[in-house]
């Protein structure tokens, strides 16, 4: 399961809205669970699929991207859309499976699929009577 707080990022957030202006918010995403997978997506409009970099340790997943300015050479009148790189981490919890993490950038949406781990789905036991006869039981 996703971790959904994580006290120090609020902290960050709060720090970079501080001292960084508009790019606070440059990597935003949504999270849900579809049946036995946890999907995320995360916004990077203008991103090259090639500067993505994606990285997991322990239960730990680090977004990175880059977005190059395009007014470099000019005289900028207005500079609005943060350029730079970018990173984001999700605390991902023991029940997912990271080793089956997949990721695919469609339209500026990075999508990664992360499946619930298989010790972590609900199975069934077999219980066995004095009768002998054995019964299911959800576990």
């Amino acid at each position: 399961m996703l971790m959904r707080t994580d006290p120090f990022r609020e902290f960050d957030r709060i720090t970079q809205r501080l001292f960084e202006g508009a790019q606070a918010g440059a990597m935003p995403l949504d999270a849900y669970r579809d049946g036995e997978t946890f999907v995320v997506h995360f916004d990077l409009p203008g991103v090259r699929a090639d500067s993505i970099d994606l990285e997991v340790e322990r239960n730990v997943l680090t977004v990175r991207a880059e977005r190059g300015s395009v007014t470099d050479g000019y005289e900028t009148v207005v500079a609005e859309r943060p350029s730079g790189t970018f990173s984001r981490q999700l605390f991902l919890g023991e029940t997912l499976d990271t080793a089956n993490i997949s990721a695919e950038y469609t339209d500026g949406v990075l999508t990664l699929r992360v499946p619930v781990a298989e010790q972590a789905k609900p199975r069934k036991i077999s219980v066995v009577g004095g009768s002998g006869q054995a019964r299911q039981i959800n576990a």
